[in-house]
């Protein structure tokens, strides 16, 4: 019995020692590693926006284009900021293009002469962003035309919205229509000018009134008149 206990003891280490010897023979059992889960697509919302100068002698300086993370560039009532101050008075959308609530931006390269069409493309990855649409009436002392805090998610693909948008008086400098405070070709003055000699704050703008109606001061003809509306604005979703 003891014999036999022995021999079981010994076939039992014998196989142990076989199955370690396979176990550890210096070769490694193959895996499949795992597939790593593909990358999630970045999703790009385009818009194409066309802009129309409806106006009979006013070019339009060139337009600008921006979607921010707040709502609005401007409110009637309220002052205009530095960089609405330099587009309403100069032209001058660079501070506007560059603030820092802009996520994405476009821009005409040149003025949007009367009667003509003009378009551009603006992209973004984050579809929570305001639009906002703007340019000068040059020969004016501090004029704007536009839209702003427009919601871009109500907009499905292919789906357009048009605007026709009013006339604004920056209310940063009087409209005097002088030769020297008029910067649009009509009369060659000053640009942005960082006093302020009006209400200093934003509101419906009351026209030109020209040599014709009476300012014998003015720089400006009855042809630069306007009435609103100065721009058709058409936002069409193409992604």
């Amino acid at each position: 019995m003891n014999n036999l206990s022995h021999k079981t003891r010994y076939c039992c280490s014998g196989l142990l020692a076989l199955t370690l010897a396979a176990c550890g023979d210096g070769h490694s059992v193959a895996t499949t590693p795992a597939t790593p889960p593909p990358p999630t697509p970045v999703v790009t919302y385009q818009f194409e926006i066309e802009v129309t100068n409806l106006t009979q002698a006013q070019p339009i300086s060139p337009v600008a284009a921006v979607l921010q993370t707040s709502g609005r560039l401007w409110t009637v009532g309220q002052p205009a900021s530095v960089a609405l101050e330099r587009l309403a008075e100069a032209g001058d959308n660079s501070a506007i293009l560059g603030d820092s609530q802009v996520t994405a931006k476009a821009s005409l390269s040149g003025m949007l002469l009367p009667g003509t069409s003009a378009k551009m493309t603006i992209e973004t990855t984050e579809m929570v962003n305001y639009l906002s649409v703007l340019g000068m009436p040059v020969n004016t002392n501090d004029a704007f035309s536009g839209l702003t805090g427009f919601d871009l998610r109500t907009l499905a693909v292919n789906s357009a919205r048009i605007f026709d948008t009013p006339v604004y008086d920056a209310g940063t400098e009087g409209n005097s229509e002088s030769a020297a405070s008029v910067p649009g070709p009509a009369a060659g003055g000053e640009g942005f000018n960082s006093q302020r000699d009006d209400v200093n704050q934003v509101r419906m703008h009351s026209g030109v009134v020209s040599q014709q109606d009476g300012l014998s001061s003015s720089a400006l003809l009855e042809a630069h008149r306007f009435d609103n509306p100065m721009l058709k604005i058409r936002i069409m979703r193409t992604k």
